[in-house]
């Protein structure tokens, strides 16, 4: 240390505090600056970025929002379609029994009525059939009857007598 002290010359400072001092006002002047603005441009653009990712981030969530209340919506016209195909499957169920219901009526109203008129067919069927052999009998009687003349006499007389009165 004592030789710095014995070294040391007062013009050599001076001149070199001079040069330090140029320097200085150099390198602010042509480096400091262009450092200082590069420095800001780069903080800038990274607060662009920030805030750039920022809005993406909100941008995202009104998108996933959007997205859930899409597939809600989407959930609930599935619902609803559902529901509107079980009503009308049940329409057509309903619809398809009453209309089988109604076929099964005719059907037996047909059978009821075929039966009628085969009831009323054999009824007069059996009708004739009774006159028929009512005639026969009649007939057989009658002859019977009325093969002596005494007997064919009184029936006539018998008969001429109901008529009269």
């Amino acid at each position: 240390m004592l030789d710095l002290i014995n070294d040391f010359s007062p013009g050599l400072f001076f001149m070199q505090a001079l040069i330090l001092i140029i320097l200085i006002a150099l390198m602010r002047k042509f480096a400091w600056r262009p450092i200082l603005d590069a420095l800001n441009t780069r903080e800038e653009g990274i607060a662009n970025a920030l805030a750039s990712a920022e809005q993406a981030k909100v941008e995202m969530a009104q998108l996933e929002a959007s997205n859930q209340a899409a597939a809600q919506e989407a959930r609930a016209q599935r619902d609803e379609m559902i529901k509107e195909a079980r009503e009308i499957k049940e329409k057509m169920i309903a619809d398809a029994a009453g209309q089988a219901q109604e076929k099964a009526d005719k059907i037996i109203a047909q059978a009821q009525d075929a039966i009628a008129a085969e009831k009323k067919a054999a009824l007069a069927d059996i009708k004739s059939q009774v006159a028929v052999l009512s005639v026969d009998i009649a007939e057989k009687v009658t002859r019977k009857e009325l093969s002596e003349k005494d007997a064919q006499h009184a029936l006539i007389e018998q008969l001429l007598a109901e008529a009269n009165i």
